[in-house]
C-alpha cells in the first residue's frame, strides 16, 4: 500500500505533535495505563474525573448526524460494590467542539449530575430486588443529570433530570440490562439523542508495552488488557449541521473535538482532566508537566515550548529503532504534525480526498495548531471499515475522528515508525489486539453494554 502526505513546516509549533508522539502508550514507566487512564499523578488518585477516551464519528446508520462519546473512570471492575461507579457531583463533564480552527470551544455540551440515594442508615445495598426499569423502587441509588449546550450566544438546557443508566450489578439484580440502557436514552429538541451511564471499556490494546516495548522482541502481544472492564460514558448524537460553522457542512465540514472535566474546588470550577486524541499525556508530557497538561485548554498548546521537541523528534521513534531496528524517519517530523496536530489537507500524493484539517473550512479564520481530535463530517461512513483507518485507505477512520473499531495503538505505532513518510506499513509492528472483545452495537450509543462478570473470571 502506498501512502504519502505532503508535510508543512509550522513555526512556533508549541505542543506540536502532542498526539503524534502520543501515538504510543509505549514510553511510560510510571502510573500511566491506556489512553489517558491514570496518566498524570493527580488524576491517578481521582478516577471519577479521569477522562479515558473520546470518540467522534459520522453515525454509521444515520449519516447526516455525528456521534460524540466520552468515557471516564478507568478500569471499573464489574463487581466493585457496594457503591459501584457514580459520576461525581459538583463537577462538570464536557465535550467541546471547535468549528473555526482557533482551538477555542464554539460549542460545549455539559453534563452535571446529582444523586438520589435512598439507602440512608437502613441498608448497604444498591438495590434490594430485581431492577426492571430505571424508576424501579428496588433501585436504591440512581443519578440524574442535566445536559446544557453552551455557545457564545448563550446557554440552553437540552435535558433536565435525565436518568443515568446504573452500574450493572449482576444478572440477579438486573436481568435485562439492555432495557435499562434503552430507557436511559433521551431524545433532544431539534433532533438527536443523548445517553449517560455505564458501558463496556471498548478501547482494546495490550498494555505489556511497558515491559520493554512488548518484551523487547514483540513476544508479549495479543492480550487485551482492558477486556472485561467497564467505564462511565456520556454520548451524544446530533445533526452534523448543528456542529458545523454557520451550520454549513459542505463549506465547513471539519470540527475539532475535546473532552474535559471541571471539578469544583470550593470557590470555582477548575479543569482537572483533558482528553482529545488518544494516547497523548502518557507519552508526550514529562512527569513534571502531566498535571499541567490536564489543566491546559487546547488554545494554549502552542505556548508549551518544552513539548515541541518531543513531537518533531519523538522519543518513541528512536526507541523503535534502538530496540527493533526500525529506522526512524528524518527529523523534524512534520508528517506527524499534520496527521496529529493540524489535520490532513489534500495536497499531492495518493490521498484523493480532503480529510480533517480545519483550514478546509471556507468560513474559518487562521488555523491555530492544537492537539484536538479532528473530524471531517462530510466523509460518509465506510461500507467496510478498516481498523487501520486512513493508513489503510479508509478515510473515515482515525486520525479522521475516531470510531470504536479503530485500532489506534497499531495506527500510532505505524505512524511513528514512518508509514506516512515511506508510504508503507511496517510488517509485524502490532500489539496483535485488533478488536474489542464485545461487538460494537449497530445503533446509538454503539458502545457495548457493560460487563457483569468479574474480570478474573473471563
Amino acid at each position: 500500500m502506498e501512502l504519502r502526505i505532503n508535510r508543512r513546516a509550522l513555526v512556533g509549533l508549541g505542543l506540536a505533535a502532542a498526539v503524534a508522539a502520543s501515538s504510543l502508550a509505549v514510553l511510560r514507566t510510571d502510573s500511566g495505563i491506556a489512553s489517558s487512564h491514570r496518566e498524570a499523578p493527580m488524576i491517578a488518585g481521582d478516577p471519577q474525573h479521569d477522562n479515558t477516551d473520546v470518540y467522534a464519528f459520522v453515525s454509521p446508520d444515520k449519516a447526516d448526524t455525528v456521534t460524540l462519546l466520552a468515557n471516564w473512570i478507568p478500569f471499573e471492575e464489574p463487581h466493585g460494590g457496594p457503591n459501584f461507579y457514580p459520576f461525581a457531583t459538583k463537577s462538570r463533564y464536557n465535550i467541546k467542539i471547535d468549528n473555526d480552527g482557533d482551538a477555542r470551544p464554539d460549542i460545549t455540551y455539559e453534563w452535571t449530575f446529582r444523586n438520589e440515594d435512598k439507602r440512608g442508615n437502613t441498608t448497604f445495598l444498591y438495590n434490594n430486588g430485581p431492577v426492571t426499569s430505571l424508576d424501579d423502587p428496588n433501585l436504591f441509588f440512581r443519578q440524574r443529570y442535566t445536559l446544557r449546550k453552551i455557545t457564545p450566544h448563550g446557554t440552553r438546557t437540552l435535558v433536565h433530570d435525565g436518568i443515568v443508566a446504573p452500574s450493572n450489578v449482576g444478572p440477579a439484580s438486573m436481568p435485562d440490562y439492555g432495557t435499562l440502557r434503552a430507557q436511559s436514552i433521551k431524545s433532544l429538541p431539534g433532533g438527536g439523542k443523548t445517553f449517560a451511564g455505564q458501558a463496556d471499556e471498548a478501547f482494546f490494546l495490550d498494555l505489556r508495552v511497558f515491559d520493554l516495548l512488548y518484551g523487547g522482541n514483540l513476544s508479549e502481544v495479543g492480550q487485551d488488557t482492558t477486556r472485561g472492564y467497564n467505564v462511565n460514558s456520556v454520548a451524544l448524537q446530533v445533526p452534523s449541521s448543528e456542529l458545523a460553522l454557520r451550520g454549513d457542512v459542505r463549506r465547513n465540514p471539519v470540527i475539532g473535538v475535546c473532552s474535559t472535566t471541571d471539578k469544583f474546588n470550593g470557590s470555582r470550577y477548575v479543569q482537572v482532566s483533558r482528553l482529545c486524541n488518544p494516547l497523548v499525556n502518557e507519552v508526550v508530557s514529562p512527569a513534571g508537566l502531566k498535571d499541567a497538561f490536564n489543566a491546559l485548554p487546547p488554545e494554549r498548546d502552542a505556548d508549551v515550548a518544552p513539548l515541541v521537541k518531543r513531537v518533531t523528534d519523538p522519543e518513541v521513534a528512536r526507541l523503535l529503532e534502538a530496540i527493533y531496528g526500525i529506522k526512524a524517519p528524518a527529523t523534524p517530523r512534520d508528517d506527524l504534525v499534520e496527521i496529529f496536530l493540524t489535520g490532513i489537507a489534500k495536497q499531492n500524493g495518493p490521498i484523493k480526498a480532503d480529510l480533517n484539517s480545519q483550514v478546509l473550512n471556507k468560513d474559518a479564520g487562521k488555523l491555530r495548531p492544537a492537539e484536538m481530535l479532528r473530524l471531517n463530517m462530510a466523509i460518509p461512513p465506510a461500507k467496510d471499515p478498516n481498523r487501520l483507518g486512513v493508513l489503510a485507505g479508509d478515510l473515515q477512520g482515525f486520525p479522521n475522528g475516531r470510531r470504536l473499531t479503530d485500532d489506534v495503538v497499531d495506527i500510532a505505532l505505524q505512524a511513528v515508525a514512518g508509514a506516512a513518510v515511506t508510504g508503507k506499513l511496517v510488517p509485524g509492528l502490532t500489539d496483535k489486539v485488533d478488536r474489542n472483545d464485545k461487538p460494537i452495537l449497530q445503533s446509538f450509543p454503539y458502545i457495548p453494554l457493560p460487563s457483569n462478570v468479574a474480570v478474573n473470571q473471563r
